[in-house]
């Protein structure tokens, strides 16, 4: 009786194999050359599909859904492989955590109802404590908000967000925090990663954005330089110059003038002992009378912040510095 059962499916696995039309056969031959049923081979390199066996190219200029960079060693390849947003930090977290949007809509785009508001707030409001579940973590977001907040306004690049973020963080790792307040430490932070990188900002400028007083930023300043042997350079007055004059508004011409003049005090050791914003503010004011070109002392003290008595002295000494500019003043 088994038997018989057997033979009977057996049978009827034949015929209904028998009857299985062309169509739904195809996908078994979807890797075998329709000329020579040879097998195929993927060429990403030409974006072709072509036969191993008679070179037939069955399919051409197919999608290359590799990555459009190229690496040569495995080091390369591992620095620029990238899976989602690039990590940062600027973020206590180095943006390798989630957030839950504040719009309160689906993903189709519809609002959402009430008690599903009700429950994406209480989401919100326990994802944001288990991002930050110790103090040091408090501390670094506190800290890296407030540099984000001090280089906006002070109008600097990421590049220097990126380093003082660093020099915070190394602050924190080597326990150089008790005793000085996050903002202190946030402040002396990014006045350093600006004179690092080349595009520095005045004690003054970054004072006034600082919710600490002056004095403290500077003592702050000199303990992290000091504790964290971080090499700077003195401030060159030329890294002023660009600024200063894109604020005034001056010709190219006065600009160049204005660099040859703090070159030329640089070669006679003019700048040893003086404040870089000062001089930069009377280079900026020379540059323009020298060529003709109409300036203030107000003008130039606004922007650089530095007071018209100090341009006056730092402009003569300028000039008694350059023969040719002396002689034609």
């Amino acid at each position: 009786m088994t038997s018989t059962r057997i033979q009977s499916y057996s049978e009827q696995t034949d015929v209904s194999n028998e009857e299985r039309t062309d169509e739904e056969r195809a996908p078994e031959r979807e890797d075998t050359c329709p000329e020579c049923g040879g097998d195929l081979v993927a060429d990403s390199e030409h974006g072709e599909t072509v036969c191993g066996a008679c070179g037939l190219v069955v399919e051409e200029d197919s999608v290359d859904r590799g990555p459009e960079w190229r690496a040569f060693d495995a080091a390369e390849k591992d620095q620029k492989s990238r899976v989602g947003a690039p990590t940062t930090k600027m973020m206590h977290d180095k943006g390798l955590s989630t957030n839950i949007g504040w719009q309160d809509k689906d993903a189709y785009g519809n609002s959402l109802g009430s008690r599903q508001r009700e429950k994406m707030q209480r989401l919100r409001k326990w994802n944001e404590r288990f991002r930050t579940r110790d103090s040091k973590e408090r501390n670094l977001k506190q800290a890296l908000g407030e540099i984000d907040r001090m280089a906006s306004a002070l109008g600097l690049p990421e590049d220097v967000r990126e380093t003082a973020s660093v020099i915070y963080r190394r602050a924190l790792d080597e326990d150089l925090l008790p005793g000085r307040s996050i903002e202190g430490v946030a402040t002396a932070s990014l006045y350093a990663a600006a004179r690092q990188t080349g595009t520095p900002r005045s004690i003054d400028e970054v004072a006034n954005v600082s919710r600490i007083d002056e004095m403290e930023f500077k003592r702050t300043y000199r303990y992290i330089v000091r504790e964290l042997n971080l090499q700077i350079q003195p401030a060159d007055p030329e890294d002023y110059v660009a600024r200063f004059a894109s604020d005034l508004g001056i010709s190219d011409e006065s600009e160049r003038r204005a660099r040859e003049l703090l070159r030329n005090a640089k070669r006679k050791g003019l700048h040893s002992g003086k404040s870089p914003v000062g001089l930069a503010a009377a280079a900026i004011y020379a540059g323009p009378l020298l060529t003709n070109e109409k300036v203030t002392q107000a003008e130039v003290s606004e922007v650089a912040q530095v007071s018209e008595v100090t341009i006056r002295n730092r402009y003569h000494e300028l000039l008694e510095a350059d023969d040719d500019a002396y002689a034609a003043a």
